[in-house]
């Protein structure tokens, strides 16, 4: 199983979207820093995921979040 996932970070206050098989791992990476691209975001914390049953379809659902938005994306399922 994959998850697509959103995490926050309170400190910059910016949204991160990305995939992963082991999201635990994965926020453990991004938390120690070994993501240089949002080291700044430090610490991190997941406000949202969906398990998929393929990496194809955890990649396409990260692509639909990034486009719209990860603030507008969660906006419209607190809506529903």
């Amino acid at each position: 199983m994959f998850k697509t996932y959103i995490l926050f970070s309170d400190t910059i206050s910016k949204y991160y979207t990305g995939h992963s098989q082991d999201l635990e791992n994965r926020l453990t990476e991004h938390n120690s820093g070994e993501t240089s691209s949002i080291k700044g975001g430090i610490p991190w914390r997941v406000v949202w995921f969906q398990e998929l049953s393929t990496r194809r379809l955890a990649i396409e659902l990260e692509n639909k979040i990034k486009k719209r938005g990860a603030s507008r994306f969660l906006s419209d399922l607190k809506a529903k």
